[in-house]
């Protein structure tokens, strides 16, 4: 395994590449752009990269679907830890363009419900054609296929364009969040602020199933930060769920909600528990402490030997 190389969604001149730099040890690895998520983790399946940075989560668009399904599938890869990075677009264009010389536009499909209202109201004629990322959609203006691309302004020099506009998003405060990706290890050590993800599979279709897994975290004070569903391509009507929630392995009260899933459901993926971007400590009721879990423990174990 090269330990020193880091894959991500590329090519160069992503919002990826942008949130792989802004960490520390980013400096220090070969950064090697992919062309897509896929080809991203797989080259950490393969031993060939240490970690992959992939996008997860958009707060316009929702989970980023091609993510959450390549960790669902095949080989197991864990999350080290996670990035936010605010999303604001720059229309890309090659030198001399002026806007209303714009007339078909590109960039990657989670951009365009990003920037949707602005292209209306702005350049409501423009065809959009989507590409395999803004960064691409920016090499492809460069090419001559499309006038202008959607993509972070930190990519114009790249690809020698320039920023006709700056600053564009349709959605106030609208970030994404991207997660490092590696092969299966011990998680790392607790934060007080951190996150669990699971992928879970439901032992059959039944009224209530659902309800069940909700109650393993309800009922022990956990916070699901994130649930989504994908389907598992086993026929119409079969789903995963793809979650995440406050707290870490190594606190009680999330390894209880994860034997309780590994009792109800037919499988469950672990893939990680690791920091949280925003630094953001949970709320825990005193019932739901590590120190009330121990103290009910203790209690049991007195019962036990007769002196309950």
């Amino acid at each position: 395994m090269s330990a020193s190389r880091y894959t991500y969604l590329g090519p160069e001149g992503t919002f990826t590449e942008a949130a792989l730099r802004s960490l520390p040890e980013a400096a220090t690895r070969e950064l090697v752009p992919m062309v897509s998520v896929p080809a991203a983790l797989d080259a950490v399946r393969a031993g060939e990269a240490a970690a992959a940075l992939v996008p997860i989560e958009n707060s316009v668009e929702g989970g980023v679907t091609t993510t959450l399904d390549e960790l669902a599938a095949g080989e197991p890869l864990m999350i080290y830890r996670e990035v936010l990075l605010p999303i604001a677009f720059a229309l890309l264009v090659r030198p001399g363009t002026a806007i209303s010389g714009v007339k078909t536009v590109t960039g990657h499909p989670v951009a365009q419900p990003q920037v949707r209202k602005w292209l209306a109201a702005q350049l409501p004629e423009a065809v959009w054609e989507s590409a395999a990322s803004n960064a691409d959609g920016a090499r492809l203006v460069q090419e001559g296929r499309y006038d202008g691309a959607f993509a972070g302004e930190f990519a114009a020099a790249t690809y020698g364009l320039e920023p006709l506009v700056t600053d564009i998003h349709d959605a106030q405060n609208a970030a994404t969040r991207f997660v490092l990706v590696g092969r299966p290890a011990r998680p790392a050590s607790p934060t007080g602020a951190d996150k669990t993800s699971v992928v879970l599979w439901l032992a059959e279709d039944h009224p209530g199933a659902l309800l069940e897994l909700l109650q393993e975290y309800a009922v022990r004070g956990v916070n699901m930060m994130r649930i989504e569903s994908r389907p598992t391509g086993e026929g119409i009507g079969r789903y995963c769920f793809s979650v995440d929630c406050e707290g870490h392995l190594t606190d009680r009260r999330v390894s209880e909600v994860l034997m309780g899933l590994k009792r109800v459901c037919r499988e469950v993926r672990f893939l990680g528990s690791y920091p949280r971007a925003d630094e953001v400590l949970p709320t825990v009721r005193r019932e739901m402490t590590d120190a009330a879990f121990t103290e009910a423990s203790d209690w049991l174990a007195r019962c036990l030997d007769g002196r309950g």
